[in-house]
């Protein structure tokens, strides 16, 4: 979830990837400063829901995990 409103530059993961703990998810841009999302812990993107360049609102959900 977009920890922030903002707008998403950047998704930098695909459906169905295995992502590390500490890997890039995404990069947020508010209040002119990029903030990098990573990942918490070891898992698999089950859905995209934010497309680079929309605007996100606090809580809006980005990706989904299994």
């Amino acid at each position: 979830m977009s920890p922030m409103p903002g707008l998403l530059r950047e998704v930098a993961v695909k459906v169905g990837q295995e992502v590390k703990a500490g890997e890039k998810l995404a990069v947020i841009e508010a209040m002119k400063m990029e903030n990098i999302l990573k990942a918490d812990q070891d898992c698999k993107v089950k859905k995209i829901s934010a497309a680079a360049g929309e605007s996100l609102t606090v809580d809006q959900i980005i990706i989904e995990f299994e």
